[in-house]
């Protein structure tokens, strides 16, 4: 009888410990769990294409303009090509249909998805890597990418509240009129603005590479009224869709916010 009881108790024992080290592990992943994460959904639409528009449920996507090597007085800080939003894409479902649908089938639209990719990892890193794989031209270039980004959006458990390292709001500093004196609110709809870089485009093995400037004010901008922060798209032969080859401007280190961030829709 005694043994029974013994066994009795152990058994209750484990299964306490069993439900207490469940609970600090769901408060533990609750707790990591990004602030913009239930905006994340698989929800389905029918893309509608109009022109060099896109909707997707109540979101709306637009391609403005042209990437040419024309420049205004010689600076290359106007923009010449822009593309609006008015929401981040809801997650991988979306984000694979407004690439396909229209936006990965111009320079300008590729290079847009860079924010909204971002964004959309700092919500949930798993669709965000799912979408990196789909606008990237490698999985090394995608590796490259959420290194860096793994530290800079989401704080290590080391580190405090105040690290000015983790930098939350960096897809918003890539947007038209989002600046650290207003604490990265952008102008809306949301609107990436840029212009063709210094770099003329190159033939590759495989397609060309274009250089871009996404035209911005999260970062220093020296003489010009704009950071420009370029990135390297590219088209391999015969393919309708642009890719991004290289973006490290876009997740360095932009000027740290003054204020609270509100957040991206």
């Amino acid at each position: 009888m005694r043994k029974v009881f013994l066994n009795t108790s152990y058994l209750l024992l484990c299964i306490v410990g069993i439900c207490f080290i469940s609970s600090c592990e769901d408060h533990l992943s609750d707790s990591k769990k990004d602030k913009w994460a239930s905006l994340v959904n698989e929800t389905h639409y029918e893309p509608v294409i109009e022109g060099n528009a896109i909707s997707y449920g109540s979101h709306f996507y637009t391609v403005n303009g042209e990437i040419t090597d024309e420049v205004v007085a010689g600076r290359r800080d106007t923009p010449t090509a822009w593309v609006t939003f008015t929401n981040i894409p809801s997650g991988y479902a979306e984000f694979k249909d407004v690439y396909n649908g229209l936006l990965g089938k111009s320079i300008q639209g590729t290079a847009a998805m860079i924010p909204m990719a971002i964004e959309i990892y700092a919500r949930d890193a798993a669709t965000g890597e799912e979408c990196f794989k789909l606008l990237c031209n490698s999985q090394s270039t995608v590796d490259g990418i959420l290194r860096i980004l793994k530290d800079r959006i989401t704080p290590r458990e080391e580190s405090g509240a105040d690290d000015s390292y983790v930098q939350r709001y960096m897809a918003a500093a890539l947007l038209k009129d989002a600046t650290p004196q207003n604490a990265y609110t952008p102008y809306e709809p949301y609107t990436v603005e840029m212009c063709a870089s210094a770099n003329k485009p190159q033939k590759v093995t495989g397609g060309t590479d274009t250089f871009v400037y996404i035209l911005c004010k999260g970062w220093d901008t020296d003489i010009y009224e704009y950071a420009q922060r370029q990135v390297e798209i590219f088209q391999a032969n015969g393919s309708n869709l642009y890719k991004v080859y290289n973006c490290p401007s876009t997740y360095t280190h932009c000027q740290d916010i003054i204020g609270d961030w509100k957040g991206l829709k």
